[in-house]
């Protein structure tokens, strides 16, 4: 009888403490998404559609540009350090390794956009100055998101979701202030966006590399063999992710490119109907990539299935909102769009077929279900679909981008679908499992004696020196 209370008061511990998880996350970022899209909602409905168009190229640039700076490598931070949560050491050599290779990818990255972005937005007729400046506020904001992108992993590891939820919440809400306030005051325009927009994310980066170098309490030390292990996890998704950066926006470019600036516009204000599910995406990276990637092999076809049974009902609910009711969403966005009733439906249906992939992509990764032979497979049906529709379809109208958006998602998910029955037949692909190493260099007198776990989780036979670090 005993037993069987403890048994039941572990089980009440454990369900409690989710719920209470689950509560914390949608009430803090039910409040920060809230902010989020009435900022972005703002924007649509208070600026000009030809002012508002260098807010939707500006940002939309950035998140090809965020993906070609990362390629993965900060989502191989969860997977790798897996249960050793309480080996701080560890986890700072990690991300000390992590901002090495993203210097070298903000080198590149930076120098392409500093060529790149004049030739895309050569027919938008916007002077050097103005074209200039976007790209100055590009390179700025992009690297203060990449910091933001690792060191947060940083909190999110350490389950201290409250920091990583305060952050935001500050950045969303008061940058949705201050866009009211310069509205009020008659000083809103397209760079006045932008810039506090970009102002959030600052603050954001700056946020959560304070506090995770505080929690972490030591200074991390970059190896080669660190750096090979997150390569080497992130390698076969780098060919992808780089395609996917350059094509993820491709409607958004090829309107850009060809079409007209009311175009461009109408397809950012579709873009902001997308982040019904950002809430949910999100809890990608805060719940379920964490919950799988410690998951046991016992329970992950059971929590598999109905974790994606629950996202495929939340997709199903909002296309059948959106089915039915288009002219709310219609109301939302502003009179300037008041004619885009079936473009509302196709972007609906095409943000929740990513939104479903994602998740898929999100338990794949923690469970490293990633492999070399998909990512050829990948780009080689989405560029077939692309090119058939860029040669079939009017790429300068808002439905044929939109149509390309939707057949893009469905090839995605497509490959998702392969990569998990794969990776349940097969099982995960192996990383390398050596030692940590240190360099001669830190090895001094007084250092002490640590034991780094492998990547399997098992102790070498041979003690490492470390240097104490404070």
């Amino acid at each position: 009888m005993v037993k069987n209370k403890r048994i039941f008061r572990t089980l009440y511990d454990q369900v409690a403490a989710k719920a209470g998880a689950m509560l914390q996350y949608f009430s803090a970022q039910g409040v920060t998404i809230a902010a989020t899209l009435l900022y972005g909602l703002l924007c649509v409905r208070l600026l000009p559609s030809s002012e508002y168009a260098k807010f939707v190229v500006l940002f939309g640039v950035q998140g090809t540009l965020l993906v070609l700076m990362d390629v993965n490598f900060s989502g191989t931070l969860i997977p790798l350090v897996g249960d050793r949560i309480d080996n701080r050491q560890l986890i700072a050599d990690y991300v000390a390794s992590l901002r090495q290779l993203s210097y070298w990818a903000f080198g590149i990255v930076g120098t392409g956009t500093i060529f790149f972005y004049p030739l895309l937005v050569k027919h938008r007729n916007w002077n050097w100055q103005v074209v200039a400046s976007m790209i100055v506020i590009l390179l700025i904001s992009t690297w203060f998101v990449r910091i933001g992108s690792a060191y947060g992993a940083v909190l999110i590891l350490l389950r201290r979701r409250a920091l990583w939820y305060r952050a935001t919440m500050i950045s969303n809400v008061g940058t949705l202030v201050l866009l009211v306030l310069f509205w009020r005051l008659h000083l809103l325009g397209p760079f006045t966006a932008i810039l506090l927009n970009v102002l959030g994310l600052v603050y954001v980066g700056i946020d959560y590399y304070w506090h995770a170098r505080k929690l972490l309490g030591v200074v991390g030390i970059p190896t080669p063999q660190l750096k090979r292990a997150i390569v080497g996890l992130a390698l076969p998704n780098i060919p992808q992710a780089i395609f996917y950066a350059l094509q993820g926006q491709i409607s958004l470019f090829l309107i850009t490119f060809f079409g007209h600036t009311q175009g461009v516009s109408s397809v950012g204000a579709l873009a902001r109907l997308g982040q019904i599910f950002v809430i949910f995406k999100q809890g990608n990276a805060l719940f379920i990539e964490p919950y799988f990637a410690k998951l046991p092999k016992s329970r992950l076809r059971s929590s598999y299935t109905i974790t994606l049974l629950l996202t495929a009902a939340i997709c199903l609910a909002v296309m059948q909102m959106t089915y039915f009711f288009p002219q709310v969403l219609l109301w939302v966005l502003g009179p300037q769009y008041s004619n885009l009733r079936f473009e509302v439906q196709l972007a609906v249906a095409a943000s929740s077929i990513s939104f479903f992939s994602s998740v898929m992509w999100c338990i794949h990764t923690a469970r490293k279900f990633v492999y070399w032979w998909n990512v050829g497979l990948s780009i080689g049906l989405t560029l077939a679909v692309q090119i058939l529709f860029i040669f079939k379809a009017d790429m300068s109208t808002v439905r044929g981008v939109l149509w390309l958006t939707v057949a893009t998602n469905v090839t995605s998910l497509f490959i998702n679908i392969l990569s998990g029955a794969y990776g349940f037949i097969k099982g995960p692909r192996e990383t390398e499992e050596k030692p940590v190493m240190v360099p001669e260099s830190v090895v001094e007198s007084e250092a002490y004696m640590d034991l780094y776990p492998l990547e399997d989780g098992s102790v070498p036979l041979e003690s490492v020196p470390r240097k104490s670090e404070s």
